[in-house]
């Protein structure tokens, strides 16, 4: 069994229902699955977890959410090493720089990424609902 918690940023709603299926996804095995807004999150709900899923999606000039996300995101840059980590997002426009940059940021803070980041554009539809459930299994293994 596994500790995984689900943390994310979600303006329109896109990004939640990915956290949502994620998490669905990494409910395997027994695991205890918590997922959490950014904005109620701590360094020590990461800690604490076996697993970590993080999302939010690309914001202006595709960067990420800058109020909350952003300062979370740089608290976790000596916790993270060796741990699982899934990036997550939804997007409108650009062709996915916030999260390339956001994949090669966790790299330099040694987190075990699973997969290169998921992306889907807009509004999550059944494919990217199950490759967010996907995403969630790998990650709950």
């Amino acid at each position: 069994m596994k500790k995984v918690v689900v943390i994310y940023w979600s303006g329109t709603g896109n990004t939640e229902l990915m956290a949502n299926a994620l998490a669905d996804g990494a409910n395997i095995n027994d695991n205890e699955v918590r997922i959490l807004r950014v904005e109620d999150a701590s360094k020590e709900d990461v800690v604490n977890a076996d697993a970590v899923a993080l999302g939010c999606p690309s914001m202006g000039a595709e960067v990420l959410e800058e109020s909350f996300m952003e300062p979370f995101v740089e608290s976790l840059s000596d916790v993270v090493s060796g741990k699982p980590v899934a990036l997550f997002g939804s997007y409108d426009w650009g062709d996915g720089e916030w999260m390339i940059d956001w994949v090669e940021r966790m790299n330099g803070y040694g987190a075990n990424l699973i997969g290169e980041g998921l992306i889907i554009h807009l509004t999550p539809e059944e494919d990217g609902i199950n490759k967010c459930k996907s995403l969630g299994q790998e990650l709950g293994k």
